[in-house]
């Protein structure tokens, strides 16, 4: 008990490196995901290949080289990057490739008859993108996208490679330094434990949010 109330500023410290680093991440997440997603459903091959060869490079390679490649490769042709951005672009590119695909596949899911209402209609490509089809492929989209920010926050751990001192790290340097391995391991399980639930907790209210709103709206998703 003495140990951890020693440690308790670092565990915490380390606790909000990891908050901090997930938020941000998840947030690159998102606009890359949104923005490639919409981008790759385009007619016009020319504006898919560039967003389709992002989401193939990142999706296709694993994280931990990512994180490498572009921690020490990357500062011998330019500027020196930081522990914390490198960790932040690297995780939020690796988990928006994969919230791509999600996107893409939510909008060519929407209904035909959405897409020949719109056309009915009258409305331009971007009205019936912004107005009609993103809003109902958004709400399909949110417990597949919860389960990609759970997996975003399990590879933060990936952080301390690069000199991140976040909770892992800050727990297994209390582990080396106090021998105890058990209180270690136990405060990295319920860590992030507790992270991932409220993720879960939060989406799951987005969810419900989302869903009476579309029920109840004029013309909404039933």
């Amino acid at each position: 008990m003495e140990q951890l109330k020693l440690y308790a500023p670092y565990l915490l410290e380390g606790l909000w490196t990891t908050v901090q680093l997930t938020v941000m991440a998840s947030v690159l997440a998102c606009i890359i995901a949104l923005t490639t997603g919409i981008a790759r459903c385009s007619p016009r091959w020319w504006i898919r290949a560039v967003p389709s060869c992002f989401v193939e490079v990142f999706r296709g390679t694993p994280c931990y080289a990512q994180l490498f490649w572009v921690f020490f490769v990357l500062p011998m042709f330019g500027p020196s990057i930081s522990p914390m951005v490198a960790a932040t672009g690297v995780m939020g590119a690796s988990i928006g490739s994969y919230g791509s695909e999600l996107v893409r596949g939510a909008i060519k899911n929407v209904a035909l008859g959405q897409y020949e209402a719109c056309t009915a209609l009258n409305y331009t490509r971007y009205q019936m993108l912004v107005r009609i089809i993103i809003p109902q492929a958004m709400i399909a989209i949110i417990p597949p996208a919860t389960n990609l920010l759970i997996d975003l926050l399990k590879l933060t751990p990936l952080a301390s490679l690069i000199t991140v001192a976040e909770l892992t790290q800050t727990a297994l340097t209390m582990r080396q330094q106090t021998g105890n391995t058990a209180a270690a391991l136990f405060i990295i399980l319920l860590g992030y434990f507790v992270l991932a639930s409220m993720i879960a907790w939060v989406f799951k209210r987005i969810e419900f949010k989302t869903g009476r709103w579309a029920t109840d709206s004029p013309g909404g998703v039933s």
